[in-house]
């Protein structure tokens, strides 16, 4: 597997993200990276962020959980933010981004009562390894995401994201990230979502993503999927749905996500106002409020 690594100059000066970077070599040769905040003894609470963003979409998140005392872990997916760029788009499989990440949240790390909150891909990725490791696992926060499995059709709005994606000459991360936000990002957080790129050669990863999600019942990734819904909808751990009141994207994923998860009953679940599809850009600490509200209570 023929990988890149984005050189460290590129992540100098980032606004509002103080955090060193941690890393971690996992399967295939590839390291991952993340950042902690909060005590080191502290439940922990993992991040993990969707497409195409990296860790630091989590920096108004992370000192609201640390605040409350948790260990909070944001993590970058291979192929994003500081984690090795697998460079060639066969690489990047669903099931290959689950083990990758499994790995390093429990090989690598070790982490056991982990909250796992998923947002984007970070959910696709993130329901799939509470599903298949409950015994590690103690909460579980859907954040404007879902476990698609082909059986339902995604909305049109997704279906012309998926095709500017792979169709683009020019990959324009940033545009992207702005997209999906309702607030107006600054030219210097525009430029942190860049860094990890430094040309259209490392871009496999956010360029692969949107063709993984299956779309058909037939996906190789929809059997998996479907064993996962099993799963989740009988476990008895705490399951919040925080979503945002502005996502065209995975916003009817919330009612379904309600009605059907054992976990959710009983819980408030609160609506993000103002936000889209990108709420920790939107309103990060309020997210961060709750998902610590949400930990320390249950």
């Amino acid at each position: 597997m023929r990988t890149l690594r984005t050189p460290e100059e590129r992540f100098a000066n980032l606004p509002d993200f103080p955090y060193e970077p941690h890393y971690a070599e996992i399967a295939d040769g590839l390291r991952m990276a993340y950042v902690e905040a909060g005590p080191s003894d502290g439940q922990p609470v993992v991040l993990l962020h969707g497409e195409p963003s990296w860790s630091f979409l989590y920096r108004h998140v992370l000192p609201e959980l640390a605040a409350a005392g948790l260990r909070a872990i944001a993590v970058d997916l291979v192929g994003f933010g500081r984690s090795d760029k697998p460079a060639d788009l066969a690489d990047h499989t669903y099931a290959r981004h689950v083990e990758w990440t499994r790995a390093l949240l429990l090989d690598a790390l070790g982490l056991d009562g982990m909250t796992i909150v998923g947002q984007d891909w970070g959910g696709l990725i993130g329901l799939r390894i509470a599903a298949e490791h409950p015994g590690s696992v103690a909460r579980i926060v859907a954040a404007n995401t879902g476990l698609p499995t082909g059986d339902i059709p995604m909305p049109d709005v997704w279906h012309r994201f998926r095709d500017a994606v792979l169709k683009a000459p020019v990959l324009d991360i940033a545009r992207l990230i702005q997209a999906g936000c309702r607030s107006e990002l600054p030219e210097e957080v525009r430029a942190a979502y860049d860094a990890p790129f430094p040309d259209e050669s490392y871009k496999a990863g956010p360029r692969a993503m949107p063709g993984l999600v299956p779309i058909t019942p037939a996906d190789p990734a929809a059997p998996a999927n479907r064993a996962a819904w099993q799963i989740l909808t009988t476990l008895d751990r705490p399951f919040l749905v925080a979503f945002s009141d502005s996502d065209p994207i995975t916003g009817g994923m919330a009612p379904i996500l309600l009605k059907t998860m054992r976990g959710a009953a009983g819980l408030h679940h609160p609506v993000i106002k103002g936000a889209g599809h990108f709420l920790q850009e939107d309103a990060g600490a309020e997210l961060g409020r709750q998902i610590a509200l949400f930990v320390t209570s249950t």
